[in-house]
């Protein structure tokens, strides 16, 4: 029967090469920190537990996206990763097995750490190893006659290590119990004052043990990130990947080296997008849907054969089938739009129900709204919703014309199939079909209904 495992995760560096007031970990790549990547392929090997150990009490702020089967344990004094991982190695059996990776290497593989797990099976340790052209950074592979005798960090490394291309990533699979009792031997006799948890290599080796080695799938997953500059390289990479996929799956990116995509995206058959596009968090695209030059959408869900058009910034909304959106059009959060609904240059919507084949064209501005069926609204037109303390809704009837450069007094409610003329500021609510215009006095003409001629689209 094999042993449950538990993985620690070592996420207290300061990442004082970060030059930022962030942990390190907490920093965003491909649209989710450093830190959940690392979560994620734990979870996906259903561990016992999952022990993070942190320092900066900011690293806790991700408890709240993950289920209570994590620890979080603190490491009130930074003396290294052994200490470290002996702090965590007391809250696990001494019967099963610990994995420990690392939360500033977010690229490690489940395919990988079951090698790792393979190999454990005869051995007393197994750790992740690979050869790099420039091994810098890493601590060295020391063998004699072939066997792992000893890892050496690069700050320790003579003239002659430094030429060693084997490089250890510092991922490894071990008893608990062993692991403890080599820790405990570990001695902060270094150049840095710390604990290494390379050391229980040497430990082991001494005792006789078998060490077995096993490479990763690729040696991108022993990528680590200590600065921006190595954070732009893995997010550098992560593009490329996702956008490979993207295209072999079939999604058009006319111009694939100034596409971003850092969350999630759900897609259908012939989806067009055009060049500078950035799509964040989750985003679903339907069928035969087209995105416009230098459009960034984030958490929304966009239907089939809708066109977004260039330059449109879209959040947490829904739009239905065959809308034309933009261009230059700002769709801000909480917005539900229907099918077939036409929003224009330089339109701003917030917090609105915008109906089946309703219009609002040009220059204007609709917030904590529900806007009706068949609704034209002209250019310059505003939803004036806030007083300066609270926001008040406004609710526009089907088949309502709104004149350009109305005004909006929220709450205010208007019937179907009324017309409010240009310039009209409306602070009364319209009960029944009117015709509705300012002079000095804001006029009512009931009962009015429009001409049954078509409009000009």
């Amino acid at each position: 029967m094999s042993k449950k495992t538990s993985v620690i995760i070592l996420a207290a560096g300061k990442g004082s090469r970060m030059k930022s007031n962030r942990p390190k970990v907490l920093h965003d790549l491909g649209g989710k920190t450093i830190l959940e990547y690392v979560i994620n392929t734990a979870q996906s090997i259903k561990p016992k537990k999952i022990i993070i150990v942190y320092h900066d009490k900011k690293t806790t702020t991700l408890s709240k996206h993950f289920n209570s089967s994590i620890e979080w344990l603190v490491q009130k004094k930074q003396e290294g990763t052994g200490q470290a991982i002996l702090l965590a190695s007391k809250k696990i059996l001494d019967d099963e097995n610990v994995l420990v990776l690392y939360g500033d290497m977010p690229f490690i593989s489940k395919a990988s750490i079951n090698k790792l797990k393979n190999c454990k099976k005869t051995a007393k340790i197994s750790i992740l190893t690979t050869k790099i052209k420039n091994p810098d950074g890493y601590g060295r592979v020391l063998r004699k006659n072939g066997k792992v005798r000893a890892i050496v960090e690069e700050f320790e490394t003579n003239h002659q290590q430094k030429k060693i291309k084997e490089v250890y990533s510092g991922i490894f699979l071990a008893n608990n119990y062993d692991l403890k009792r080599w820790l405990k031997q570990v001695t902060n006799n270094n150049s840095k004052k710390e604990f290494y948890a390379t050391d229980i290599i040497f430990l082991a080796y001494c005792e006789g043990n078998i060490i077995k080695t096993t490479e990763p799938m690729s040696s991108e997953e022993i990528l680590g990130i200590n600065n921006k500059l190595q954070l732009s390289i893995l997010e550098n990479i992560l593009q490329e990947k996702q956008i490979k996929q993207l295209l072999i799956n079939g999604v058009m990116l006319k111009d694939p080296t100034h596409f971003i995509l850092r969350g999630r995206l759900k897609y259908g058959n012939n989806v067009e997008i055009e060049t500078g596009v950035v799509l964040e968090k989750d985003v679903f695209l339907g069928d035969n849907v087209t995105i416009g030059v230098g459009c960034i959408i984030k958490n929304s869900i966009i239907d089939s054969n809708t066109n977004i058009q260039a330059y449109t910034i879209i959040e947490d909304t829904k739009i239905g089938k065959n809308c034309i959106i933009g261009p230059f059009a700002h769709l801000r959060t909480k917005n539900i739009l229907h099918n077939n609904v036409q929003i224009g240059n330089f339109v701003e919507i917030k917090e609105s129900i915008i109906k089946t084949k309703s219009k609002i064209k040009h220059l204007s501005y609709i917030g904590n709204s529900e806007i009706g069926s068949k609704v034209n609204i002209g250019a310059g037109s505003i939803t004036c919703n806030y007083d300066g303390f609270k926001k008040f809704k406004t609710i526009v009837g089907d088949n309502v014309f709104i004149g350009s450069n109305t005004e909006l007094i929220a709450p205010i409610k208007i019937a179907d199939n009324s017309t409010i003329a240009a310039g009209t500021t409306l602070m009364k609510d319209i009960n029944e079909p009117s015709l509705v215009y300012n002079i000095k006095t804001q006029k009512h003409k009931k009962n009015w209904t429009r001409s049954n001629r078509n409009y000009q689209k």
